[in-house]
């Protein structure tokens, strides 16, 4: 985006320059320009909505990773508890 506001405002700056540009090429590249403003913006709220977005994903995600290690922790434990309930089953 940088570069397109750049790169337009170069075009703008060399029609100036030149000697020829008339009033409506003025207008034309100023009304270029706007549209290319109003463009930064909207990608700018765009990249901000996605990157919140994209942050309460990572946070979804890490609380789901804890919830499963907690429930494999808890299956772990329970396979133990089984099997230690198993071998005295055997011995009587």
């Amino acid at each position: 985006m940088k570069k397109t506001i750049k790169l337009s405002m170069f075009a703008l700056a060399f029609s100036l320059v030149s000697g020829c540009a008339t009033t409506s090429d003025v207008e034309n590249i100023q009304s270029q320009v706007n549209g290319l403003d109003t463009s930064i913006k909207q990608a700018s709220a765009d990249a901000a909505s996605a990157k919140s977005q994209a942050s309460d994903a990572a946070a979804r995600a890490e609380a789901a990773e804890a919830a499963a290690n907690r429930a494999a922790e808890l299956s772990q434990e329970a396979n133990r508890k089984l099997n230690k309930k198993f071998k005295r089953s055997m011995m009587k």
